[in-house]
């Protein structure tokens, strides 16, 4: 092989690594890399991130977004809680709560949520059963009657009982709720305790 021979087979070997590497390197489509492996997210919405393609925290979720575990829409909504407004009204049979935003995206949450929670409740589907007073709700969901109504900005639910420890137990549940709002992932990491039978 003469000189100039050498120097082409060299160039063209160059050139083509030089090209390859970086093609190879670059993201493919709707989000995959060169491994075919979704975009994951960080935080709160790493999951809702990867199964709507986008990357982190900003991955929306709302109306226009794939469905969310119950788990999610509560990480979101604590993400949120500065946005929220949330009054209670004890009863003599249970409670009368008003959640609301002006964030039409955390409107389309929390309505999506507590329609989820309806739903649980009714199935007797335990969630956050690690804290005591959840796990006590769940066990006399028999015992309870919700009615929950969309508002313009977010979601009115009326929450009764027959049973004087039930709506304890309802009300305790409400002011949990608002400690939510109010404190974030603090509150929601502290176990709550039920109240006392009479």
């Amino acid at each position: 092989m003469n000189k100039k021979r050498v120097m082409t087979w060299l160039l063209g070997t160059l050139i083509v690594a030089g090209v390859s590497g970086p093609l190879w390197a670059q993201p493919g489509p709707q989000g995959k890399g060169p491994q075919g492996k979704a975009a994951q997210g960080k935080g709160s919405q790493g999951k809702a991130a990867q199964e709507k393609g986008t990357s982190g925290k900003g991955g929306e979720i709302g109306q226009n977004a794939a469905p969310k575990s119950d788990m999610e829409l509560i990480r979101f909504l604590l993400d949120h809680r500065k946005e929220i407004k949330r009054s209670v009204k004890n009863l003599p049979n249970g409670v009368v709560t008003v959640t609301e935003s002006t964030n039409p995206q955390v409107v389309a949450v929390l309505q999506t949520h507590v329609a989820s929670m309806k739903k649980r409740v009714e199935e007797a589907r335990p969630i956050h059963a690690r804290d005591p007073l959840f796990a006590e709700i769940f066990r006399n969901t028999t015992k309870i009657e919700m009615q929950v109504e969309k508002t313009a900005k977010g979601v009115k639910v009326l929450e009764t009982s027959d049973d004087a420890y039930t709506v304890k137990l309802i009300q305790m549940h409400a002011a949990v709720v608002s400690l939510f709002v109010q404190n974030g992932q603090s509150e929601a990491k502290k176990n709550h305790p039920v109240p006392k039978k009479n």
